[in-house]
């Protein structure tokens, strides 16, 4: 009888992800050099990005397949547009992978809820297993952007809820995640498994702070993540204004990280607001530029913005900040207060002068912002880093792959 890493070996996954360049996703490429390292022959589909152009690609044995995307989507128009342009590539390479190194799982990482189209027919005619990775929630996102439940509202709830019925287990990030797939989704709740966007405590390494990036100030407040509005950067620079401006305090820079479609117009609304010299903004950066803003920031605040989504999403920068062993400043959501517990402090939701006064307030208590920062890494990496999530990953395939070959019969039953 085969050993479990024997069987393993045996085992082929294609990873279809279409928001984001792989290697650039960080809990995608975390769960394929995993799958990789236990035996596992992995190979991925997702789209091509800065400084990811190339269309094919091998990296550390992970067979990387990229496609382009016709634009960078703004309105409801503009993503169903992309939505469709990625489905035909991602049919198109999912079908060449099954005919040149095949697979026994498609392992779907949303958004959009679309992938599921492409699983489709590989279930149906040849057994293959389907893994629905739920990176987010669809329509509440969809409902944070437009502000609206209309037509493409209801649509997204129904591509949601196809995805749910045809995956054999589904991959949550964090609780609130998979009382939506057992809720709503109507999975059983053994065949829901939740797997945290854990940080590499290799990658998010504490080095040694660059004071240069202060800018000749005293403190520096960091931020990594997306440039966009729905992101709650707009908050983040009207705590910046009421800091500098009302407060007078002229001492505190602010280096925020990261590039998204709203970057040029954050720039220009720093501008507007008098605070452009007091705001760094770096655009996308490698590696090593992040850590060292983030090193030498006194605190880092996560200004995503309190709505339905955000209150029940598990926001990476979080544990990241944690795992630089840095003090946080955030609004209070659900899933933000557990991922952080007593490593942060909560600002009243989506109240920008709350939390200026929160950041200035622990800026000038050097003990208690060394007390939280310590307490955040100590529980990365006692409950949170990547490696304590690696077990539910293999069990959440192993339980996949354990399952009966599907029958078209009772999949046409569940109204698919």
């Amino acid at each position: 009888m085969a050993s479990t890493g024997e069987a393993a070996s045996r085992r082929r996954v294609l990873i279809i992800v279409e928001n984001l360049p792989v290697p650039f996703d960080r809990r995608v490429w975390q769960e394929a050099t995993t799958l990789a390292a236990h035996g596992y022959q992995v190979s991925v589909i997702c789209p091509t990005g800065r400084n990811y152009e190339k269309r094919r690609e091998v990296i550390d044995g992970i067979h990387i397949y990229r496609h382009t995307l016709p634009l960078e989507a703004s309105g409801a128009a503009g993503y169903a547009l992309e939505y469709l342009a990625a489905l035909f590539w991602q049919t198109l390479l999912a079908w060449r992978i099954f005919f040149t190194r095949g697979f026994d799982v498609i392992h779907a990482c949303n958004p959009p809820d679309t992938i599921f189209l492409v699983a489709l027919p590989f279930k149906l005619l040849f057994g293959k297993r389907f893994i629905f990775d739920h990176h987010d929630l669809n329509p509440e996102l969809y409902e944070a952007k437009f502000a609206k439940r209309d037509v493409f509202y209801r649509l997204l709830c129904l591509l949601e809820r196809w995805t749910f019925r045809l995956a054999d287990v589904s991959i949550a990030t964090n609780n609130s995640y998979r009382r939506v797939a057992i809720e709503r989704g109507g999975k059983e709740p053994a065949d829901v498994v939740v797997v945290r966007s854990g940080p590499s405590l290799e990658r998010l390494r504490i080095l040694p702070p660059q004071p240069e990036l202060k800018r000749g100030r005293r403190y520096l407040v960091g931020y990594v993540g997306v440039m966009g509005n729905q992101e709650g950067i707009p908050y983040l620079l009207a705590a910046a204004r009421h800091i500098i401006v009302d407060m007078g305090r002229k001492d505190i820079h602010f280096g925020l990280v990261g590039g998204g479609p709203e970057l040029e117009g954050l720039k220009r609304e720093a501008e507007r607001m008098g605070i452009a010299e007091y705001v760094t903004f770096t655009g996308r950066v490698p590696d090593a530029e992040l850590l060292a803003m983030l090193n030498t920031a006194d605190l880092c605040v996560n200004p995503d913005e309190h709505n339905e989504m955000n209150d029940r999403s598990t926001m990476n920068k979080i544990m990241e900040y944690m795992a630089l062993g840095k003090p946080i400043v955030q609004f209070d959501m659900t899933e933000g207060r557990f991922s952080a517990g007593e490593a942060s402090v909560y600002a009243k939701p989506n109240d920008a002068a709350d939390m200026a006064a929160r950041i200035v307030a622990l800026l000038d208590d050097p003990a208690r912002r060394d007390a939280m920062g310590r307490l955040g890494r100590r529980r990365v990496e006692t409950e949170l880093a990547w490696p304590h999530e690696v077990p539910k990953l293999l069990g959440a395939y192993e339980r996949a792959l354990a399952k009966g070959a599907p029958k078209v019969e009772s999949l046409a039953a569940k109204r698919l």
